[in-house]
């Protein structure tokens, strides 16, 4: 473990006065960003934690959160903002990051008594992290916002130190309906006509080309991929290769590379272990499984297990693998194809994981696969089949017929979605 650099406290003085400085000329800037459509529940007393992949807008979301703050009368003195990857205060331990944010207090001892607010960014690069939150919330009059690009890390300490005391939500990239407001592009009438439609189709397939992280949203395209490809690669090392000390780069690249291939399908670990010893791979099934745990956590990958009570079927069927964002996967697998309907489906999987939902795949007893089952948080289930165009007949009636039999099996409703079902409902969300 790296041993914690001893600031003095004059130098800590200077660099939390600083990183002020700076917070509040970022906080200016962030006035452009798009709103999300996202935000922190009330929830008094608890401790509020956003995850979710690097640069999906976790930074920008917790500055939505500090200028309504600010909105509603709080002065910016009572609010203090640390970003855990900045150089100038790393390495640090829990013990460090405690006496940093007591030196705050230190600076505004009136916050004792009049309650203040604290936004700590990428809060899982610090070794026990939770011990000091724990501690504040217990001690001080205080309201803190924490975020991190870990759910494993995040769920083990929300699990451990901070058990009954954090409330936790997920920060994806843009929506298509968040896209639409980021490139000012025109939001029809509820109803739409023709016209709209056709604008309204060609704005979907511009997001599913860009995507919705919001860093790239204005850069020139060459550029855009380029960025993209970064952040798999800050992925790829800084939330696997360091976090778990992994050796094998080259393997889970090529892991990587063939998830995001295999979006909207089924993908077998089992298959593809069998594939790498054909081709020479000395490497063992367990840490293939393990790889794509490690992917998940850090929020690149999503896996769907198969809706069955059967334990074994849950255990041996493959998973389906969706990607935290359609433009990633353009820019990462270099899939000129249209595959308008996968790409649909996965970005109707991100806007059910948005709602909170458990999500599933489904196979019919006559081997028909169904897209989605899914349980909202009051135990209702529904079934969803995901179409492109269902105007084409020949692919509506296998669609429906698969819908139809899921429905029969299973016994609760089911609905199709295509594009112009999917639009309709992301306007809805700007009314």
């Amino acid at each position: 473990m790296t041993e914690s650099p001893k600031i003095g406290l004059m130098e800590k003085d200077g660099v939390l006065r600083t990183l002020q400085e700076e917070f509040k000329t970022a906080l200016k800037v962030s006035e452009r960003n798009v709103i999300r459509q996202i935000q922190f529940p009330e929830a008094k007393g608890l401790i509020k934690v956003a995850i979710g992949m690097r640069r999906s807008g976790k930074t920008y979301f917790l500055f939505q959160t500090i200028r309504s703050l600010l909105a509603e009368g709080i002065p910016l003195e009572r609010i203090l903002y640390l970003n855990f990857e900045d150089d100038r205060i790393l390495p640090m331990d829990h013990k460090e990051m405690g006496k940093l944010i007591d030196l705050w207090y230190t600076l505004h001892p009136e916050n004792h008594r009049l309650g203040c607010f604290l936004f700590l960014d990428e809060v899982q690069n610090i070794e026990n992290w939770a011990l000091v939150l724990r501690r504040l919330a217990d001690t001080k009059n205080v309201n803190i916002y924490v975020t991190g690009s870990s759910a494993k890390l995040l769920s083990k300490e929300i699990a451990t130190s901070l058990r009954g005391r954090s409330f936790a939500i997920e920060v994806l990239p843009y929506s298509y309906s968040e896209f639409l407001s980021a490139h000012k592009l025109n939001i029809p009438q509820q109803s739409m006509g023709q016209q709209s439609l056709d604008e309204q189709k060609s704005y979907l397939n511009r997001y599913f080309q860009i995507g919705g992280f919001p860093g790239i949203q204005e850069l020139p395209e060459n550029e855009r991929v380029e960025v993209l490809q970064q952040y798999v690669e800050t992925v790829v090392f800084r939330d696997v290769v360091e976090r778990y000390q992994v050796s094998n780069i080259a393997l889970l690249k090529y892991l990587i590379h063939s998830l995001l291939k295999n979006t909207s399908s089924q993908f077998s670990i089992t298959k593809f272990y069998k594939d790498l010893k054909s081709q020479g791979y000395k490497v063992g099934k367990d840490t293939l499984f393990t790889y794509l745990e490690y992917l998940e956590d850090a929020f690149l990958i999503f896996a769907v297990p198969v809706f069955t009570e059967s334990l074994r079927k849950l255990q041996t069927s493959p998973k389906k693998i969706y990607s935290v964002d359609n433009g990633l996967i353009t820019a990462s697998t270099f899939n000129l194809s249209d595959n308008l309907r996968e790409k649909l489906e996965n970005q109707v999987y991100l806007d059910l994981r948005r709602q909170g939902k458990k999500i599933f795949y489904y196979h019919t007893s006559n081997g028909y696969e169904v897209d989605f089952i899914t349980q909202d948080l009051q135990g209702k289930n529904e079934i969803i089949q995901v179409v492109w165009d269902s105007e084409d007949p020949s692919t509506a009636a296998r669609e429906e017929r698969a819908l139809k039999q899921a429905e029969q099996e299973l016994g609760f409703t089911g609905r199709l979605i295509d594009w112009k079902a999917y639009v309709s409902a992301q306007v809805a969300c700007l009314y």
